[in-house]
């Protein structure tokens, strides 16, 4: 089996558009959440968001490359051209490569919507215009990045709900290992803008704390009443060991470790079991002890049920080892698809630099994130390895463990 590395990185979040942004918001413990009053006058329950902009790409891509994009493939394409970049990849080395690409993403409702209000609007199809297909389909990020950057091996779109990006690495890893690639690109995106989520607005699944956006966002806190959507886009550039150590590339981590299940039970209604196995796995898949893993990521995205589960689940595994936990989703909100990818990220630019962001919020613990060790202020540690969970809709559980390199 092939070691599988990490050698770049790239993110487009409400945290920070590069690496260097998203690192001083971490330490410093900004949050990326606004109160967006365009939603309100859309009839939302929670006008609520992380604030991102959109990227105007004219400078960097043809208007023939930019009419097949919609919003979650240009944040995707800026991570990506930074991962390239941090990673020590020009063209030419794409050009003359096999380099695949996964890349977690759900949904892209904002075209489809438009396409659907010209057509009943005009009455005439060919208004839709040629690039509403592209960016409608689930695949827009992968078909529209392998076409950008030329790439030629695996092209393919992990949907797998809010674990869909951390799929994407852990699947990716997979085909590295087993000599099936040498190098894959691989991330998570997610829209940001109001069609995308109205439904989850619909069956009240964000907080309602509109008068203190910053605070509306406290995973594991007692008195959380709801998530917050975000989004953005963040990448990955994963690698063979022989292939970073044949060109000189920076080796930034190792992927020790994929853990996977399903919990085979509610579609919306986490259980404690399906998450335990998942990092059961991804815990013998490392061939760790336990207690080599320095901190973890938690999913939990600050509704009731499922940060109580998840954390039920981290006990169960991790019993009396108070391992350090947070969940960044404290600071940027639910990113969705992109959620599983960015926090490898968080984590990797944290281990990095020897801190813990803090778990913003967490004032109040309840009877279940008592027993894990979890701090509301930035906690100055040096730690080497990570674990990530990511848990979504139909019961979908990813966890990744990584190293420091």
């Amino acid at each position: 089996m092939n070691r599988v590395v990490i050698t770049g990185m790239g993110i487009y979040s409400c945290l920070g558009k590069d690496l260097d942004e998203v690192r001083e918001s971490l330490y410093t413990g900004r949050s990326g959440i606004v109160f967006d009053p365009a939603r309100k006058e859309m009839g939302f329950r929670s006008a609520l968001t992380a604030k991102l902009e959109v990227p105007d790409l004219k400078k960097e891509l043809s208007r023939s490359q930019r009419v097949y994009m919609p919003e979650q493939a240009k944040y995707a394409y800026c991570a990506t051209a930074q991962a390239l970049k941090n990673a020590g990849i020009d063209q030419d080395y794409l050009d003359t490569h096999e380099v695949g690409i996964m890349y977690g993403n759900d949904s892209s409702a904002e075209p489809v919507v438009k396409a659907v209000d010209t057509m009943r609007e005009k009455k005439d199809t060919t208004l839709v215009g040629s690039g509403a297909i592209f960016q409608s389909m689930n695949s827009t990020v992968t078909m529209n990045l392998a076409c950008i950057f030329k790439l030629k091996g695996m092209n393919l779109t992990v949907s797998g709900a809010c674990a869909s990006g951390s799929h994407a690495i852990g699947l990716g890893a997979l085909l590295i290992r087993n000599g099936l690639q040498d190098m894959v690109v691989c991330g998570g995106a997610q829209e940001v803008n109001p069609f995308s989520i109205g439904s989850f607005d619909g069956i009240s699944a964000f907080s309602v704390r509109e008068d203190n956006p910053a605070a509306a966002s406290r995973p594991f806190d007692r008195d959380r009443d709801g998530l917050v959507p975000g989004g953005g886009a963040a990448t990955v550039i994963l690698e063979s060991y022989e292939s970073a150590v044949r060109r000189g590339a920076p080796i930034l981590g190792e992927v020790l470790g994929y853990g996977f299940s399903s919990n085979g039970d509610h579609i919306s209604v986490p259980n404690v079991d399906g998450p335990a196995r998942s990092l059961r796995m991804a815990i013998k898949d490392a061939g760790l002890d336990l207690r080599q893993i320095g901190y973890i990521n938690a999913h939990a995205t600050s509704t009731p049920v499922g940060d109580k589960n998840e954390a039920k689940a981290i006990y169960d595994v991790f019993g009396d080892y108070r391992v350090e936990v947070s969940s960044t989703k404290s600071q940027t909100g639910h990113e969705m698809w992109m959620a599983g990818a960015s926090e490898i990220v968080y984590s990797m630019l944290m281990m990095k630099n020897d801190f813990i962001a803090p778990n913003l919020n967490f004032e109040n613990p309840d009877e279940d994130s008592a027993k894990l060790n979890i701090s509301g202020k930035r906690v100055d540690k040096h730690f080497d390895i990570f674990l990530s969970n990511s848990f979504g809709f139909g019961g979908t559980n990813s966890t990744l463990i990584v190293k420091n390199m």
